[in-house]
């Protein structure tokens, strides 16, 4: 029999209580995810689409309790089952007020934990409705990619269209916007995300062995080929090959990519046999690729074979009113990995990163966030994030000047003042003649 449509969640610190409900839904032919602590749930909920969740409540370190008003507030949609050995009015009051649709005592019996389950998920029939909605929206349709922003929808709408075809695409967009997270998003929500996703920089590639590397070659085709070696054309067969910083490829290799991308076929340094492949090709670049072409540096017919398709991933700056979606993306992440616990960032700091114009865009804020959850002892404050984000004083040039060139500036306002008469000038200055002299030489 075949498993049914709903991935269920279970938490317990206790194996045993985990293994039995595995168990059970197992035959009743659920499939199960098992964590046994908050944090391996939370990473599970982070990149799997989970339609129930069964937590205990008692566990070392970070309970239940905290785990369901996470749950509640992030993925409100996903119903809650609780599992208790510790059963009391004002405990059930509190499980119910923090999220959770129902709860069952141990002990129970298979047949009371079947009903639980089934009355759970039929609160919540429209759930694979909500997940088409949640497509259209755009957050957190791809697990590292988060937004709801107009230009977040943007790329994500383009990325729909793209995901099940093999035409070219280039992705541009300044450093630290995310490209290679639009490549894998792309290349895991398609139907081709079983095939191989192979990323490779070109700009870590010495000029003189990027086509050994990209196409492979054959034993002594140069100094060092002692051996017949695939590129990473052969190893992204069926699936798709990712060239970032696809501008500093060299003449000879955009050349070669040429004849890829027409033909679909290449040749191993060192050898005269053709080779057919099936892969997509994904470029990206933060260069601006017709300056390349005036200046000669790149290939104008590669050029319009790589631009097929075109996704412009917007700045920081321009989606502003995503930073509060990515600060609490990076919370999680980081709160898990140095304080093993959940982290919150008061409005005020979330107002100064707001405000801020991230020349280095996500990756600043990743690593702004990550900062702030090292040094922070309890949830980020403004005093856990750096100086440079919070409000400055500009003085002008002539304030910050050396103290002899403020004092020239100010005695020739003086003179202009008295109209040129030394006498006045001094006695505003409050010294003799003589001195003002020997200032004005």
């Amino acid at each position: 029999m075949d498993l049914r449509k709903e991935n269920i969640l279970i938490v317990d610190d206790d194996i045993n209580i985990l293994e039995l409900l595995q168990r059970h839904l197992k035959s009743m032919d659920y499939h199960t995810y098992k964590a046994v602590s908050v944090k391996e749930a939370l990473l599970i909920l982070k990149d799997t689409f989970i339609d129930l969740l069964i937590t205990d409540i008692q566990m070392p370190e970070i309970d239940g309790l905290q785990l369901l008003k996470f749950a509640n507030e992030h993925y409100p949609e996903i119903p809650k089952l609780v599992v208790t050995g510790y059963p009391s009015v004002e405990g059930s009051l509190e499980v119910i007020k923090s999220g959770a649709t129902d709860y069952l005592t141990k002990p129970f019996t298979k047949a009371e934990l079947k009903d639980a389950v089934e009355k759970a998920l039929n609160q919540n029939t429209d759930r694979r409705k909500a997940k088409s909605v949640q497509i259209k929206s755009g957050e957190n349709l791809y697990s590292d990619m988060v937004g709801t922003s107009a230009a977040f929808k943007k790329v994500t709408n383009i990325i729909e269209r793209v995901k099940n075809n093999k035409a070219t695409v280039i992705v541009t967009g300044e450093s630290g916007t995310g490209k290679e997270l639009v490549a894998r998003a792309i290349h895991y929500s398609g139907k081709f995300s079983r095939q191989p996703f192979i990323a490779v920089n070109c700009a870590a590639i010495p000029e003189n062995l990027q086509e050994a590397e990209l196409f492979g070659y054959l034993k002594g085709a140069f100094t060092g080929a002692i051996e017949n070696r695939n590129g990473f054309f052969q190893a992204a067969e069926g699936g798709t090959l990712f060239l970032d910083e696809i501008g500093t490829a060299s003449l000879a290799v955009q050349t070669k990519l040429l004849r890829a991308l027409q033909e679909k076929e290449i040749t191993k340094v060192g050898s005269q046999k053709v080779e057919k492949v099936d892969i997509r090709i994904i470029a990206a670049t933060n260069a601006n690729l017709k300056d390349e072409i005036k200046n000669n540096t790149f290939r104008e017919d590669l050029y319009y074979r790589l631009t097929v398709v075109e996704i412009h991933v917007p700045p920081l700056r321009d989606r502003k009113s995503d930073i509060a979606l990515l600060t609490d993306k990076f919370l999680r992440k980081y709160g898990i990995e140095f304080k093993d616990r959940l982290l919150r960032i008061s409005p005020e700091a979330l107002q100064i990163l707001q405000r801020y114009n991230w020349p280095g865009n996500i990756r600043e804020l990743e690593n702004i966030i990550q900062r702030a959850v090292i040094m922070a002892d309890g949830n980020i404050e403004v005093e856990n994030l750096p100086d440079f984000l919070k409000y400055q004083i500009e003085f002008e040039d002539h304030e910050l000047r050396p103290l002899r060139d403020m004092e020239r500036e100010y005695i020739k306002r003086v003179l202009v003042h008295t109209q040129g008469n030394k006498t006045k000038a001094a006695e505003i200055l409050q010294i003799d003649r003589k001195t003002l002299r020997e200032k004005l030489k």
